[in-house]
């Protein structure tokens, strides 16, 4: 009698020796929320309390939430394919920051921050500082389309001229910021602003002119605070002998010349005529780095180190020399580090489908244009926290919550504006995000020491949930392809 085998699984297609794929169980919201808990008692005790390092702290969060992915069935590869592919979307980010490391040690070295800083410190009065700082980055980021070009050039500048002027470092980092993402978000040549519309489905412009009610409005309230704050920074004689100080110093140490603006006038060409950044800002170090060899007499192997480690200043004059010496490559380490350890927790979170349970509980809130729009900006928020990522706080929302807002009858132009918003407005107050670590270091400002003073990134969804509670400014639908202009 013949042997009768087993018959084989015709599903199974595992060759020979390999063990069978493990079960997977899908998280419940305990187990979704654990990892934000983790992470916020991390930073919170950590970062907070002993000011340890965020890098480290990150990936002690990473390690937690992979743990949870690994008991929920998970393997380690898959878990490395989610993070590979969220840093993988952030490489253009990252190579800006890096490409502007660069281009504020050239700045520094031929001059050209060095004169704008005191030309600003002789013309501008205190009192009106704040406001002057947040109408120029907003004009410059509006017209290079670029809120970290904006910190990283004129920003720079604008904190030197704080310091001469005794200013306190965190209400002109913050006026710095609001007038660099509001003019950011305004400009038709930023990458957020295009990406937002595309993901909900939405007009370019439509969505800008949409952004006015809310980003607009938070942008006015910011400048009319800063204008009475000014008023309280005064010219005393102490103030007026540092400032003095600092302008005889530069006036002595570099040679200023109208050339000195060239580098600028680069990025501001290839802004105007839609060329990549990167390119642009390298061009522009590259001028800067001749510029100094023939203005400041420096030595090529001077300005390419002031590209690389940063511009040491030698000026005598110890603030002096503290406010200048920055820039450089390897300045923006720290900053790529801590949005690797970041990227690593939120690629985790999303491939294990943590990430999607919590926004799943987030929309089914979403029944009412009220509760819609106050689980959009949850939403947006919550991406922001986890991934540290303006593209994904963009992205992950506009996807989720597009079908609802056709349902509701209301024009994808809202959902735009609130993911922008909501979303990659508020990622520079999040400390361990890619554009909250810059933005520090940059400035040479903490986070939470410039987040108050940061009026229109946070007062803007205040008025998107009080525009969801009032239904003022809540566009309906008004035709069926909403990426037509007149949406």
């Amino acid at each position: 009698m013949a042997t009768v085998l087993p018959e084989t699984r015709a599903t199974d297609k595992r060759p020979p020796g390999q063990a069978a794929p493990r079960q997977r169980r899908a998280p419940g919201l305990a187990v979704a929320v654990t990892p934000l808990v983790a992470m916020g008692f991390l930073l919170g005790i950590g970062y907070g309390v002993y000011h340890l390092p965020s890098t480290v702290l990150l990936i002690l969060a990473a390690f937690v939430t992979g743990s949870l992915g690994l008991v929920l069935g998970f393997g380690w590869r898959e878990m490395e394919r989610g993070i590979v592919e969220a840093i993988t979307k952030a490489m253009p980010a990252i190579l800006v920051v890096l490409a502007i490391g660069m281009l504020i040690g050239s700045w520094l070295a031929c001059g050209t921050i060095p004169m704008v800083i005191y030309y600003g410190l002789e013309v501008i009065s205190p009192r009106f500082f704040l406001v002057t700082a947040c109408l120029a980055c907003s004009i410059v980021s509006m017209a290079t389309g670029t809120s970290y070009g904006t910190v990283g050039t004129i920003g720079v500048a604008f904190i030197g001229i704080a310091t001469g002027l005794g200013i306190p470092l965190g209400a002109a980092g913050g006026a710095i910021i609001a007038g660099a993402y509001f003019g950011d978000k305004m400009s038709p040549l930023s990458a957020t602003t295009n990406l937002a519309p595309v993901a909900a489905g939405a007009n370019l412009f439509d969505n800008i002119r949409h952004m006015m009610w809310s980003g607009g409005l938070a942008w006015l309230l910011g400048l009319l605070s800063y204008l009475v704050v000014g008023f309280g920074y005064g010219g005393n004689a102490t103030e007026t002998e540092a400032m003095r100080l600092v302008t005889d110093t530069l006036a002595h140490s570099f040679r200023f010349h109208w050339l000195l603006l060239l580098p600028i006038a680069i990025v501001f060409y290839f802004a105007v005529t839609k060329r990549p950044i990167v390119p642009s800002m390298i061009v522009s170090s590259l001028v800067a780095g001749v510029l100094a060899v023939v203005f400041q007499a420096s030595s090529i192997a001077e300005v390419v180190s002031a590209m690389n480690t940063g511009y040491r200043a030698q000026t005598g004059v110890p603030q002096v020399d503290q406010l200048l010496s920055r820039g450089g490559i390897m300045s923006m380490m720290e900053t790529q580090t801590v949005a690797f350890a970041a990227f690593s927790f939120g690629g985790i979170m999303q491939s294990t489908g943590l990430l999607a349970v919590l926004l799943a509980r987030v929309q089914r809130f979403a029944n009412r244009v009220w509760s819609l729009v106050s689980a959009t900006i949850g939403a947006a928020l919550l991406t922001a926290i986890v991934t540290g990522s303006s593209f994904l706080s963009i992205i992950i929302p506009a996807e989720l919550f597009a079908p609802l807002y056709i349902k509701q009858g209301l024009a994808a132009k809202n959902l735009a504006r609130i993911v922008e918003e909501a979303g990659a407005i508020m990622v520079p107050l999040i400390p361990w995000s890619i554009a909250g670590v810059y933005m520090a270091t940059t400035m040479g400002v903490p986070t939470f020491t410039y987040l108050p003073w940061a009026i229109m990134n946070y007062a803007s969804v205040l008025l998107l949930a009080l525009y969801g509670v009032t239904g003022f400014t809540m566009a309906r639908r008004i035709r069926e392809d909403e990426t037509e202009i007149g949406s």
